[in-house]
């Protein structure tokens, strides 16, 4: 089942040249997931009768044509595939000439709400869903792990704010982009916007918690990780380019 909603892109969504940034483009997508998750009884409002949430674990964004303020776009979204305790979901966006401006591919896990331990998914669960497990947005590669640079370039400390914290009490997963931006060297900083951006989360970060983000330049991807204030522990990896 295609699932689908309409934004459009208002003030907050923009930066200079009146085009759309790419954290207001995860802003779609992770709403209209929701929204989807909500239709079929696994959304936040179902959470205290299901005591399930499904936590983001991965991101692959590309945009192929970026839309401009004021534009109305039609949002896309499907489920992929269910299986065991992963669930992959993708989306395309449309602009109002119906053309194709965003696709993205994303990867969840199933926890409970209580205990925050991992949870199997529900034969009857996946069904709700109707995957299109023919429909596939990248046909190149599926989501795989990303590894840590050996070397760094630059680096900045950040300790997490309350206004960063999302509703189970973890840093909202769109900042993690934010703080990927300020982590780049002016140089990589002014190059915006970067049509394509890959986001893969390794473990939470919670109010109060300081981390260092690492900054390399690979080729042409602007590689930024997130570790602990040790740097032993690694909480994401953001490539952008």
């Amino acid at each position: 089942m295609i699932y689908k909603e309409n934004f459009k892109v208002g003030l907050k969504d923009i930066w200079k040249g009146n085009e759309v940034s790419n954290s207001a483009i995860l802003e779609y997508l992770e709403d209209i997931a929701a929204y989807h998750s909500d239709s079929v009884g696994y959304g936040i409002n179902t959470t205290k009768d299901t005591n399930l949430n499904w936590i983001l674990l991965d991101w692959r964004v590309k945009v192929i044509k970026r839309p401009t303020y004021g534009e109305n776009l039609e949002v896309h979204t499907w489920s992929r595939g269910i299986e065991k305790f992963w669930a992959f979901r993708d989306f395309e966006i449309y602009n109002d000439k119906k053309e194709l401006c965003v696709v993205a591919t994303s990867k969840w896990l199933l926890v409970s709400s209580k205990t925050e331990k991992i949870e199997r998914v529900d034969p009857k669960m996946a069904e709700k869903y109707k995957s299109e497990t023919e429909k596939k947005v990248f046909l190149d590669e599926e989501l795989g792990k990303l590894k840590a640079p050996d070397h760094y370039d630059s680096k900045i400390e950040y300790t997490v704010r309350r206004k960063d914290i999302d509703v189970i009490g973890h840093m909202h997963n769109i900042y993690y982009l934010d703080l990927a931006y300020e982590t780049l060297p002016e140089e990589a900083y002014q190059k915006r916007p970067f049509n394509n951006v890959r986001i893969m989360y390794k473990k939470e970060m919670k109010l109060g918690e300081t981390v260092h983000c690492l900054y390399t330049k690979e080729e042409e991807k602007n590689i930024i990780t997130i570790k602990d204030k040790d740097e032993k522990i690694i909480h994401a990896i953001i490539e952008i380019h």
